[in-house]
């Protein structure tokens, strides 16, 4: 059971790459590197507690009032609309709010607060204030800075210096307006027109009056400055309207001289009679002309027509010429009429005959009348058109010589109404901004006045829990990270075969204070059933006919590959093979010291022809493990490596007697002789430093090994620190790991 528990360890998920399997990244990941670091965390958090509280405590009590002030729009106060536009310009609400929150904290409102108020009775300023302790300074930054997000959404004024002001201790020594300035606070109430204007000392009523004293004097400063430029502007209008009424005066007398000079009366729309005058001809002329041209035209039919005159339409339309004409039509029907009846000699027809006589005598008589009328009429009327033309041209004349002189009276009059206007313009507002100046109304008030506070702002012990725990938190936890970040070693087997892409071939537990512990003593029972796993592990992935030829090397030294060569040797051993460990590492040589035998005649005679195979063979106390240790050190170890009888050796031990040969070489970035043999060996075993060896060195190591092309690279991952790792591997192989070898055998 234990073996099947060991290789969750050794054994990757998939044996093909011997890679473990990719997992989503979990939040109880972040937590294990927390737990790893958890003294350093708890160092720094109770650190940062401790001198948070200590200060809290230590801390003069900090009391503040706040008095709460309206300002409305500056032109609330103007009567109408056009007063508004014209003299109020338009401006960002905003800008103007960020401006008078500035006023608020400026000196000059500071040094008026300073001539209204007793600083003599204050603490802060009468030398016998509290002394604040050095650390107040520290947790006025602490807070700040921990407030800055909400200082920017609340658009809050209060600068880094006047927080460090806050924790001041006495200002005698130094101005009472930039004092009293610095322990004023001003922010915008948002989403209105509101403004909180706040003071901290260490007199509650004292802060309670100052605060009022402030918002007291700053709307007092508001009017007055308001007042004042009313005022101002007043005086300078009642200055233009003098001006402007000589002007109006000037050009209005000017206007005069000039129509009575050019006699020019008539230029004036009201009194403009030559213009009516000439109107009215020319109206006259046309009427006539057309009468003339109809009389005329009658006159030139009646002339064409001469002795036949009655058919012109004129002569016959007269009324009485058409009675006549009757008369005469009856008559004639009459005499006819007698004449069948009575005969011509009848009385009563020479009755009819005389009155039908007399009848035509009559109608010639009108008709020549009205002929003589028609050219009487046309005669008339050629001589009114004449008059009347006459009369016009004459008009026409006199409103030519009024236009001349028009032209400059049309320049004056509009000079003289533009100066009226203005005039009139100027009298208005100048009587407007003496109303409004005389008013006093002010856009600014105090909504709220401040009270005595009855409990300290600063300190609040509990917000100062809150914020002693939750910055500690943070610093412990970031310090917890930035370690693991800043720790770019090797350290658990996804590291391995995720960042290394190495076939992972199990880990070993470390042994506190052994240098080369041994399977064979007496040593933890997990550190035994560490290199057992790794045997059944290595026997899986290293298969085929013969000896199986298995270098071991690492990155550098002391990553503990001479120790795990040695007892994978000894597990291969003690499970029932044949196995020979030869140490090629003749710089420095240590398998003889971990097997604890001489180190007279070794790998380095054997090479060199100096000695033969047989001298050199050590027996070790388990009669399957046979050793060649390495020798003295030669002058020339690469060369030696790299020689055919290394070569020869190699393949003449596949094929011997050995069911394993297992082959200690020099860290790979320190001499090349591990790249000389990793393509002559089966399988390459890169043990890797848990803790110990960094990316780069691990990476660039395997980089160099690779360029040999070797058969197999597996990795062993050395010196793992359980207790250390113990939520990683807690985590993903199982929460009682390591506690299961601690149990006796009989359990």
């Amino acid at each position: 059971m234990s073996d099947t528990t060991t290789e969750q360890l050794a054994q990757p998920a998939d044996l093909s790459t011997g890679l473990l399997p990719e997992r989503e990244p979990h939040v109880l990941d972040r937590l294990s590197v927390i737990y790893k670091y958890r003294w350093a965390s708890i160092t720094v958090f109770s650190l940062v507690v401790g001198w948070m509280m200590v200060d809290s405590y230590t801390q003069i009590p900090t009391y503040r009032s706040t008095a709460r002030v309206l300002i409305e729009d500056p032109s609330s106060d103007l009567s109408t609309p056009a007063d508004m536009l014209r003299n109020v310009p338009q401006q960002d609400p905003e800008m103007y709010m960020e401006t008078q929150l500035r006023i608020m904290r400026g000196r000059d409102l500071g040094q008026r607060v300073t001539e209204k108020l007793d600083l003599t009775k204050a603490p802060e300023f009468n030398g016998r204030g509290p002394t604040p302790t050095p650390l107040a300074h520290g947790i006025a930054l602490v807070k700040y800075y921990a407030t800055w997000p909400y200082r920017l959404v609340v658009r809050s004024s209060a600068p880094l210096p006047d927080i460090l002001a806050t924790t001041s201790g006495p200002l005698a020594a130094r101005d009472h307006a930039d004092a009293l300035v610095a322990r004023v606070n001003v922010g915008l109430v948002r989403g209105s027109q509101l403004v909180d204007l706040t003071y901290d000392s260490s007199d509650p009523a004292f802060a309670a009056q100052a605060a009022n004293a402030f918002a007291e004097e700053y709307v007092s400063q508001n009017l007055a400055l308001k007042v004042a430029a009313l005022e101002n502007s007043a005086t300078w209008l009642t200055g233009e309207v003098a001006r402007q009424q000589r002007l109006v005066q000037e050009s209005e007398r000017g206007l005069a001289q000039y129509r009575e000079k050019q006699d020019a009366g008539a230029l004036d729309s009201s009194q403009n009679i030559v213009v009516a005058r000439l109107t009215q001809l020319n109206d006259a002329v046309t009427k006539a002309r057309t009468e003339r041209i109809q009389k005329e035209g009658i006159w030139r039919q009646i002339q064409a027509a001469g002795q036949d005159a009655e058919s012109i339409s004129s002569v016959i339309a007269n009324p009485f010429i058409q009675t006549l004409r009757g008369q005469v039509t009856q008559l004639e029907q009459d005499r006819a009429r007698t004449s069948e009846r009575y005969g011509e000699k009848h009385p009563e027809f020479l009755k009819v005959t005389s009155q039908l006589e007399n009848a035509k005598r009559q109608l010639e008589g009108e008709m020549k009348k009205a002929v003589v009328n028609s050219k009487n009429d046309y005669d008339a009327a050629v001589t009114q058109e004449r008059v009347l033309v006459e009369q016009l041209n004459v008009s026409k004349a006199a409103a030519t010589d009024l236009g001349r002189k028009g032209v400059d009276y049309s320049v004056m009059l509009r000079e003289a109404e533009s100066n009226r206007e203005i005039y009139n313009q100027l009298l208005t507002r100048e009587k407007e901004l003496r109303v409004v100046a005389n008013s006093r109304t002010n856009n600014v008030r105090v909504v709220e006045q401040a009270q005595v506070p009855g409990a300290p702002f600063t300190p609040n012990h509990r917000s100062d829990w809150l914020y002693a725990l939750a910055f500690g938190l943070v610093l412990g936890i970031g310090v917890a990270v930035g370690i693991d970040y800043l720790d770019d070693t090797v350290k658990t087997p996804e590291d391995v075969t995720r960042r290394l892409k190495l076939r992972f071939l199990g880990l070993v537990p470390s042994v506190p204070g052994v240098s080369h512990p041994l399977i064979s003593g007496p040593l933890p029972h997990d550190f035994g059933e560490a290199y057992r796993s790794i045997r059944t592990s290595l026997t899986s992935q290293v298969t085929g006919p013969g000896a199986k030829t298995v270098m071991v090397c690492s990155s550098q030294p002391v990553e503990g590959k001479t120790t795990t060569s040695v007892n994978i040797a000894m597990a291969l051993a003690v499970g029932g093979s044949r196995v020979l460990l030869i140490d090629a590492d003749m710089r420095r040589p240590s398998v003889h010291k971990a097997l604890r035998m001489t180190n007279d005649r070794g790998l380095s005679q054997l090479l060199a022809g100096q000695a033969r195979m047989r001298e050199v063979v050590q027996r070790t106390h388990d009669p399957n493990l046979l050793t060649i240790t390495a020798g003295r050190t030669p002058a020339n170890p690469s060369e030696l490596l790299a020689s055919d009888r290394m070569r020869a050796l190699i393949s003449g031990l596949e094929t011997g007697p050995f069911d394993w040969v297992i082959i200690d070489t020099p860290p790979v970035l320190a001499v090349t002789d591990a790249v000389i043999i990793a393509p002559l060996v089966s399988a390459v075993i890169f043990v890797v430093g848990s803790e110990m060896t960094r990316w780069r060195l691990a990476e660039r190591a395997i980089e160099t090994l690779l360029s040999s092309n070797p058969r197999k690279v597996l990795a062993v991952l050395n010196k793992v620190d359980f207790g250390r790792n113990r939520y990683y591997y807690s985590r993903y192989y199982g929460h009682q790991y390591k506690n299961y070898y601690n149990e006796s055998p009989a359990a």
